[in-house]
């Protein structure tokens, strides 16, 4: 085996307040990004993508509840996707995996007209970003991709067959009601999760 280059990130440890929680929804994720889980154990389990892993960890050294991007530290991950029709599936299933989208005025331009991506935040404060490669045909939205709110119309995708591993139903991490998710109120940030 190849030795990781100089500088490649090795691992990102990422502490939790809920490792059942982060299970179901940064499992969910890594394993529909191509991630194999490479580690359990009773505080904690990693998933591993080439030479990188990613690890989720309930440390009782914590000093807080919930991860705050507003603060100094880690803002967000940001993660390739394969095309923009699997940053859409992806979209469309992280509702059923304890996730939100975030700026969803503007999905799937709100990095930019030329960028097109999905920010998802979990109910722990963590934020990804799905971001598609630039499109093929310029500069901005390209004619037939699907906007935010149309339910599919006008919907094209660019992936081969097979792209995107997991669906609702596939993998070890089953689709359904987030249990843990919380009805929004009118003050509560929740009130921009997927609908």
């Amino acid at each position: 085996m190849k030795p990781a280059a100089t500088g490649t990130l090795h691992h990102i440890e990422l502490w939790v307040p809920d490792l059942s929680r982060a299970e179901r929804t940064w499992g969910w994720l890594l394993y529909a990004l191509g991630y194999e889980i490479y580690q359990q154990w009773p505080e904690g389990a990693s998933w591993r993508c080439g030479d990188l892993y990613i690890v989720l960890e309930q440390s009782p050294a914590r000093s807080a509840f919930r991860h705050d991007r507003y603060r100094p530290g880690l803002n967000h991950l940001a993660f390739h996707v394969s095309d923009r029709g699997t940053v859409d599936r992806m979209v469309g299933e992280a509702l059923l995996h304890g996730w939100r989208l975030l700026f969803a005025d503007r999905h799937p331009y709100a990095g930019g007209e030329q960028h097109y991506a999905a920010y998802l935040e979990d109910r722990d404060g963590y934020e990804v970003e799905l971001v598609a490669p630039p499109s093929r045909r310029g500069v901005g939205r390209a004619e037939g991709t699907h906007q935010a709110g149309t339910a599919g119309e006008g919907h094209r995708s660019d992936a081969a067959e097979g792209a995107h591993r997991a669906g609702p139903a596939d993998g070890p991490y089953p689709a359904g009601p987030a249990e843990d998710a919380y009805p929004p109120g009118p003050d509560d940030p929740a009130a921009g999760w997927i609908s």
